[in-house]
């Protein structure tokens, strides 16, 4: 087949011709190369959804192994034991309780039966009376909880006749310990009997000091196997049932009726490094009082129907207090509430009782997950809270929005509460504190991570802003809305002088480089004075007092803060003179008035700014600025006063675009809390000898005029010159402030006509014919030549 006929009758995917390109498919003149491009391109499209897919999802990636990893080598230094303790625990506390065995009765010794006895010690004939008047009943089991390592007669040989008669009874040692002053021994008439009819008492204590693990047996001194005293009850009541232990082959478990038997490893559940001697299981406690509880003193008196203990397992042992023989387990109490410990002969109840549901098939045994699957359990919990955060991040301040990243932690922190606490009744022990922390990590790790992004916004826009208004963007409910308000602002407008001539002529590094130093400058001061800086034009800046917030003394920190960077500019100059640069001149001018403040704008793009004609009037006064000089309108000086101003002069203007003439003030100090002063400026011009003649044109705006005028040199100081027009008419003479484009003809050195000189006429009497202007740009051809003049004027001066 043709390519041409194979094209026709293939279906490609447009994203796949994107990124493969039509030019590619031209090429191909088979249809296997057909199919073979088809392949590369469906594997490059996926590829490229891929890799999109991982780097939007980039913060998921990096979080959740990181949380994962850090809470498992916290996990295994232990530091999250306790608190799993504390969650199995409460989960046990919370289940609904199970109801009392019948099948298991305690004989409980307390104070009551010691007074009486009448004796402080209960002697050997006691216990052989009650042990007979049980025996009688035909129990299935008799567990003596009590030590009888030693007689206490009188009544011993009575006790150990009952022991020898007994198949039925169990009586308990205390095998792990120190021999010397741990271990307690069995009772000989038991111990020596074949079998012996002892078992192991022990019980294993956790570090918080709470009995959670049961034995089923261990190894003597001796190395032989001890059953415990719990799993010997169960197996004589289990005895009449056929039921017996059967081991599993070629592993440590064992069966018994319908359960396997496991032991428990030193890693399981919350366990990190746990003694596993021997063979332990997790008690699962079926509560508090779970038993049927009655006295010696109950037993002795005939208190109880003659059928009480038929076919039960009955135990006899200590529950008052001054026998010092009770244990806190789960049930004892939460961190915050005094615990109440559980005696020890009902702990042993609890496990027999717990090993008789198991082989019944009731369950009773815990299971608990592998350490890898328990990892991937944390690793799943982990990306869950970052998946969660990191999705916030393309969220905007709804209130809705804001409203479900509170609730979403919640509900899944109940998710993971609930499947675990779930998984508990069916008696599976899953972690829950470390994915909890995971969950909790991995948000707060992206949530911090979104808080570093926002400061670095808050750092690039505090380029721009005041730190009031980038809180006022990022954190109010209203500070993204588009719109404004009316409020009374000073807006603030600086402009160096003739540095867009001055920068035609620089390359452009060094432009940067002068731009970079002055802004730099600017922006330190103006900071300092919380001015919002609105935008810079070239080398001009517009800054707003006021904003987003209005204060009492705006118009007089924004006078201030024109000071500063009048005084500023002169350190600039010192570095740029360093650098051989071009020096410097700002001009700035303030005014006061109401003006719409907010966010300008769209949804695609907006402007925290200020609009109005109020800032055009800035921008106008501005421009009656020479170098070095800060203009103020008269609503600004009003708003400041006059007290705390110098003022070095005055001067009516009247705009462009505004009907009635203006009065200005030129700004030399402000005293008070700022106290800010500019050097005075009292410059002096000097008669030149020979007169140096000229070409001027006026500058309106950016256009400068067609008309030429003539004139010459006639006084000279270190920032302007006088000059004379060459006729004595009305349209010769610039008006005051306004600019001009100057090129002189005759220059030391140079007869040719001079390149553009740049010059502001000056508000200074002067003769009719005569003007005075400073000079705002200079080339530097003849900005050398004018130094030259003026040093042979003073030089002549002198003489």
């Amino acid at each position: 087949m043709g390519c041409r006929s194979t094209f026709s009758t293939v279906r490609i995917d447009p994203e796949i011709l994107k990124i493969c390109g039509a030019q590619t498919l031209r090429q191909v003149e088979t249809g296997d190369s057909t199919f073979i491009l088809l392949s590369y391109a469906s594997y490059t499209f996926m590829w490229a959804k891929l890799k999109k897919f991982f780097w939007e999802w980039r913060g998921v990636w990096l979080v959740a192994p990181c949380t994962t990893g850090s809470i498992l080598l916290l996990r295994l230094s232990g530091g999250l034991q306790f608190l799993e303790w504390q969650a199995f625990d409460r989960y046990l506390r919370s289940r609904p309780q199970l109801p009392t065995d019948e099948r298991i009765v305690i004989v409980g010794i307390d104070e009551e039966d010691l007074r009486n006895i009448g004796q402080g010690i209960i002697p050997d004939r006691i216990y052989a009376r009650v042990l007979q008047k049980l025996k009688a009943q035909n129990p299935r089991a008799i567990g003596l909880d009590v030590y009888r390592d030693l007689p206490v007669p009188p009544g011993t040989e009575e006790l150990n006749d009952v022991f020898e008669s007994t198949d039925n009874l169990i009586g308990i040692e205390k095998v792990v310990g120190d021999r010397r002053t741990e271990a307690v021994a069995a009772p000989p008439a038991l111990k020596n009997k074949t079998p012996p009819q002892v078992g192991a008492n022990d019980l294993v204590i956790d570090g918080d000091n709470r009995v959670r693990r049961g034995l089923l047996y261990l190894s003597d001194r001796n190395g032989e196997i001890v059953y415990s005293f719990s799993l010997y009850l169960a197996l004589l009541y289990l005895e009449s049932e056929g039921i017996s232990p059967q081991m599993v082959e070629g592993t440590s478990n064992w069966e018994l009726g319908q359960s396997l038997f496991a032991p428990f490893h030193s890693n399981d559940g919350g366990y990190i490094r746990a003694d596993d001697g021997g063979f332990q299981m997790l008690i699962d406690y079926r509560g508090i009082g779970r038993f049927e509880t009655v006295s010696l003193t109950d037993i002795l008196e005939d208190r109880v129907p003659s059928d009480w203990a038929r076919d039960r397992i009955v135990l006899i042992g200590a529950v008052g207090e001054s026998f010092n023989d009770s244990y806190f387990t789960p049930y004892s109490g939460g961190v915050l509430t005094s615990p109440k410990p559980m005696a020890g002969v009902e702990v042993h109840a609890a496990v027999t009782s717990q090993i008789l549901r198991a082989a019944g098939g009731d369950g009773a045994l815990f299971h608990t997950w592998s350490e890898p699957i328990e990892g991937l359990w944390l690793l799943f919990w982990s990306g869950i809270g970052a998946v969660i955060a990191w999705n916030w991040r393309k969220t905007s301040g709804r209130r809705a929005v804001v409203l479900s990243r509170a609730i979403a932690p919640v509900f899944v922190t109940g998710i993971l509460l609930g499947t675990t606490y779930v998984a508990f009744l069916e008696e599976w022990w899953l972690p829950v504190v470390p994915p909890f922390l995971g969950l909790a990590g991995s948000t707060l790790a992206i949530t911090g991570y979104m808080a570093y992004t926002a400061s670095k916004i808050r750092k690039t826009f505090g380029r721009y802003l005041t730190d009031e208004v980038v809180a006022n963007l990022l954190e109010s409910p209203e500070g993204l809305k588009l719109g404004g308000k009316r409020q009374k602002i000073t807006v603030l407008a600086s402009d160096l002088r003739g540095f867009t001539a001055l920068s035609e002529r620089m390359p452009p590094e060094e432009v940067v480089t002068v731009l970079n130093l002055y802004l730099k400058a600017m922006l330190e001061v103006i900071r300092a004075y919380q001015g919002t800086i609105d935008k810079f034009l070239g080398d001009g800046i517009l800054v707003h007092f006021g904003t987003p917030a209005v204060g009492e003394d705006d118009a007089e920190r924004a006078v201030a803060c024109a000071i500063a960077m009048q005084l500023s500019i002169q350190e600039v100059n010192q570095k740029l003179a360093q650098l051989e640069l071009p020096l410097l001149e700002m001009g700035i001018g303030l005014h006061t008035g109401e003006c719409v403040v907010g966010n300008i704008g769209s949804e695609l793009h907006a402007e925290y700014t200020v609009i109005g004609n109020h800032v055009n009037l800035a921008f106008r006064i501005e421009t009656y600025c020479t170098g070095n000089q800060i203009l103020i309108s008269e609503q600004t000086f009003k708003e400041v006063g006059s007290a705390n101003l110098r003022v070095d002069s005055q001067k009516e203007v009247k705009p462009k675009g505004v009907k009635e003439a203006l009065s200005i003030y030129e700004i030399g100090a402000l005293s008070g809390k700022y106290n800010l002063f500019l050097p005075k400026d009292d410059e002096q011009f000097i008669r030149l000898r020979e007169e140096i003649p000229l070409l001027y044109l006026v500058v309106e705006g950016k256009q400068v005029s067609d008309k030429i005028f003539k004139g010459s040199i006639v006084g000279i100081s270190v920032k302007g010159v006088e000059i004379r027009v060459e006729k004595d008419s009305p349209d010769s003479m610039p008006p005051p402030l306004s600019n001009l484009k100057v090129n002189l003809l005759q220059l030391i050195g140079n007869p040719e006509i001079s390149e553009d000189v740049y010059a502001k006429v000056l508000d200074r009497p002067a003769s009719k014919r005569t003007f005075y202007v400073h000079l705002t740009y200079k080339p530097p051809a003849v900005a050398t030549a004018l130094r030259k003049i003026l040093t042979q004027a003073l030089q002549q001066l002198e003489q």
